[in-house]
């Protein structure tokens, strides 16, 4: 582990995100209905804590209004419960879910939207430039969706906000969807993605900083990336952004229980995995599920958000906590009152918090890397 220390002084302050930091100066928790920042006194202390001391609650006691409008929203859509819908339907919701939530994107230098080589074939990808003259940092992103749902166009206004706030190219990346095409075909686009943006930085303006990123089943493409990055030796990411991931979900957390049917419900998570997998031996594969890795030390740098009103938080917060136990320095920034999905969501004034906070985290990384 190596990463964090106890016997701690405690200072209160305010805000509105709970935020657990783990590097040579010790975890720092900051949290919406009191602050306390962890600071290092003797290298004893037991790992996270905070945890000891009941600090904050990983669910708030409400949700944020405009958050709940959001869930509201989709079920007058009638996007929830997924699982009632056949998958190419529940497409063509999101289509319209999408053309009212980004009726007015953020501006960018330029978009572009083209193909790259994948393993079967032409791989479509959108490029997001920065305004203002290159070489860039360069960020791979996979979108969310459980690996069924889910677009470049989907995720458009998230990718054009990242570009913004870090400064750099987004490539976002339109990898095959189940069932069509089950377990392991994103991870093989995704890696191919991702190799193929260090392979091209001419192309890209790219300053050969080179992260990824991904929110919920792209948030475990990002993780398995970084992981087949460091398994393989190549390519070399320098860090990595886990929005509310899809890692490590079990039927018996408590956030899936006390959350089922926010945004999403057990059996929405059941009909994921059954599209996906495509049978239980794959479910246990490190690549298909990092959580299932016995060490995950030495991968890039890493940034796990985390919502409170999220089905699926708990595996996220362990998942950080492994990052830790294995010496990965990681920072875990948690919103109490948030929901699944919230940083793709423009009428949600914390998703662009968030996001600045993941850009501030990135260019953090890599300052203290260069």
């Amino acid at each position: 582990m190596g990463r964090l220390h106890v016997g701690v002084r405690l200072r209160l302050i305010s805000s509105p995100v709970l935020v657990f930091h783990t590097n040579e100066g010790g975890l720092k928790q900051t949290g919406t209905h009191r602050t306390v920042r962890l600071l290092p006194t003797d290298p004893f202390t037991p790992r996270f804590c905070y945890r000891r001391f009941n600090l904050a609650p990983m669910r708030a006691d409400e949700m944020n209004s405009q958050a709940q409008a959001v869930v509201d929203r989709q079920r007058r859509l009638g996007i929830s419960p997924i699982s009632d819908h056949d998958h190419r339907i529940m497409r063509l919701l999101q289509r319209v879910s999408t053309w009212f939530g980004n009726r007015d994107p953020p501006a960018v230098g330029a978009t572009t939207d083209g193909a790259i080589p994948g393993p079967e074939g032409d791989l479509p990808v959108r490029l997001y430039r920065p305004d203002g003259p290159g070489p860039y940092p360069t960020i791979v992103f996979f979108h969310g969706g459980g690996f069924v749902l889910g677009s470049i166009g989907t995720h458009d206004w998230l990718c054009r906000q990242l570009t913004r706030e870090t400064g750099a190219v987004v490539v976002s990346v339109d990898y095959r969807l189940a069932p069509e095409h089950p377990f392991p075909a994103a991870v093989e686009d995704a890696y191919a993605a991702t190799q193929w943006a260090a392979d091209n930085p001419d192309r890209l303006a790219s300053d050969g900083t080179l992260a990824v990123a991904g929110d919920s089943a792209g948030g475990n493409l990002a993780a398995v990336v970084a992981l087949l990055a460091r398994d393989r030796g190549e390519p070399a990411v320098d860090y990595q952004a886990l929005l509310y991931p899809g890692i490590g979900i079990s039927d018996d957390q408590a956030s899936v229980r006390e959350n089922d049917g926010i945004v999403l419900s057990v059996a929405d998570l059941e009909w994921f995995r059954e599209c996906y997998y495509d049978g239980d031996i794959h479910q246990r594969n490190p690549y298909a599920d990092p959580a299932n890795a016995c060490d995950i030390g030495d991968v890039a740098p890493a940034t796990v958000v985390t919502a409170g009103f999220d089905p699926i938080r708990d595996g996220g917060v362990a998942y950080a906590e492994q990052l830790d136990a294995d010496g990965v320095d990681v920072t875990h920034r948690h919103y109490p009152d948030m929901i699944h999905g919230f940083a793709t969501e423009s009428s949600i004034d914390r998703a662009e918090v968030a996001l600045r906070a993941v850009a501030s985290d990135f260019a953090a990384t890599v300052g203290d890397e260069s």
